[in-house]
């Protein structure tokens, strides 16, 4: 399938697509004419990488997560626990709860300024 089906398929932009590929996230062969075609697979590829991008994974996390990755994503049960994908995840967490702790520290001491005021 050419990239305007593939982008009508999963919501994903051209532009989006073309990251993923420079992200060596998605494959696609090239035709005779240039045009990127994509195989079967991809429309489940691609909304793959959504949903790990929606629960805030970058895209070197993704390349190491997705290989671990069946089906649709919306139920946990779906990954396959590949080497090393809980520790992968868990650091990631891990990650996410000091930026949240971070976020609120600026938060508290912002808000006391505004009281001040």
């Amino acid at each position: 399938m050419l990239i305007g089906e593939l982008s009508r398929l999963t919501g994903a932009s051209h532009r989006s697509l073309r990251y993923y590929e420079a992200q060596g996230l998605l494959t696609a062969r090239r035709g005779v004419n240039g045009y990127r075609e994509y195989d079967e697979h991809a429309v489940a590829t691609v909304r793959q990488i959504r949903t790990l991008l929606d629960i805030g994974l970058s895209t070197d996390v993704i390349r190491t997560v997705l290989p671990c990755v069946r089906g649709e994503l919306r139920d946990p049960a779906h990954l396959t626990w590949c080497d090393d994908l809980r520790a992968v995840l868990s650091r990631e967490l891990a990650t996410m709860d000091d930026r949240i702790t971070g976020l609120q520290r600026s938060r508290r001491a912002l808000a006391s300024y505004l009281a001040e005021a």
